[in-house]
């Protein structure tokens, strides 16, 4: 922060080196203290070090900075899926594993953006930013779902929309209650990546994926 002349003869006016991104960070700390509900605009722009009206330069409202924080969480996430998932290399099996523990690493790293993007309520549609970049993650489940299903004969194929959702739903739901990395995690007597590895493995042979795609 400082304050400098905009020009000659102008009075001087004040200055944050990058007011957005400071922003972003507080926002990120007041979740992971607060919840994505438990705080103010005011408290963000307070932690960012900045006068109460200076985020109206950014944003019209705090969920408007909350969905900006869910536009990064999600491109964040889709960087970590897409290199877990490798284009199905070395095979689709292994590669498929890989992708459920990379969603679970990611829940349990990045905490704050987890919950910016999931728990905070803020609508997909918020944004066409938002809703780009959480489609674009969501893809990284389809292309898995769609390799999968392509080991199975023509007439037993489910939708991949369908059987992306549900990998979706099992991995979110794994993440949401057995692998946190606060108080909220319930205990478990193994990790929540091989809980969430043999919850596949049933689903997929009940699908009648072959023994060597199912593991």
């Amino acid at each position: 922060m400082s304050w400098k002349r905009d020009e000659p003869g102008q009075p001087r006016g004040y200055h944050h080196g990058n007011l957005k991104e400071a922003l972003i960070r507080a926002a990120l700390g007041l979740i992971g203290e607060k919840g994505p509900n438990g705080f103010t605009f005011a408290e963000a722009a307070r932690m960012a070090g900045v006068s109460p009206a200076a985020p109206y330069r950014h944003y019209r409202d705090r969920d408007e900075l909350l969905a900006d924080v869910a536009v990064r969480g999600f491109i964040a996430f889709e960087a970590a899926l897409a290199k877990a998932w490798d284009g199905g290399k070395p095979d689709p099996e292994t590669a498929f594993h890989r992708l459920g523990r990379a969603y679970l690493a990611f829940a349990h790293d990045e905490p704050a953006f987890y919950s910016a993007m999931f728990e905070a309520g803020v609508p997909l549609d918020a944004s066409p930013e938002l809703r780009a970049a959480a489609d674009r993650s969501f893809q990284q489940l389809r292309q898995a779902a769609e390799t999968l299903i392509a080991a199975l004969p023509q007439g037993k194929r489910p939708p991949a929309l369908m059987m992306a959702l549900h990998i979706w739903a099992m991995s979110h739901g794994v993440a949401a209650l057995f692998g946190r990395a606060d108080g909220g995690r319930r205990p478990l007597p193994m990790s929540a990546s091989d809980l969430l590895e043999a919850g596949m493995l049933v689903y997929l042979k009940g699908l009648g994926l072959p023994p060597e795609q199912a593991g």
